[in-house]
């Protein structure tokens, strides 16, 4: 009988320790979810940012044609024809 007592007990023992590590790996779970989650935000913010300094870029290189740069003036002819034609389109659209 103390043969399988003691059987039972390092079953016990073995699954008691099996279960300790699974509360140890859950916790590491969640922790590394939140890392990715943070992460995940902050190359959103990244990707934000980008948006943000490319319209500028833009902006820049249509005023530098402006001004008389001669690098994009291609360039800025063809937006200001767009925008000319989106001007053209919602005019006639408030016409009908």
């Amino acid at each position: 009988m103390s043969h399988i007592e003691d059987i039972v007990d390092a079953l016990e023992n073995k699954i008691s320790k099996v279960l300790q590590k699974q509360e140890v790996l859950k916790q590491a779970n969640i922790k590394l979810e939140e890392d990715l989650q943070a992460s995940n935000q902050e190359l959103l913010q990244e990707k934000q940012h980008i948006v943000v300094w490319q319209e500028k870029y833009e902006a820049l290189k249509m005023a530098n044609s402006l001004l008389g740069s001669d690098n994009n003036k291609r360039e800025t002819k063809l937006k200001i024809n767009a925008l000319i034609r989106e001007i053209d389109h919602c005019i006639a659209q408030l016409s009908e």
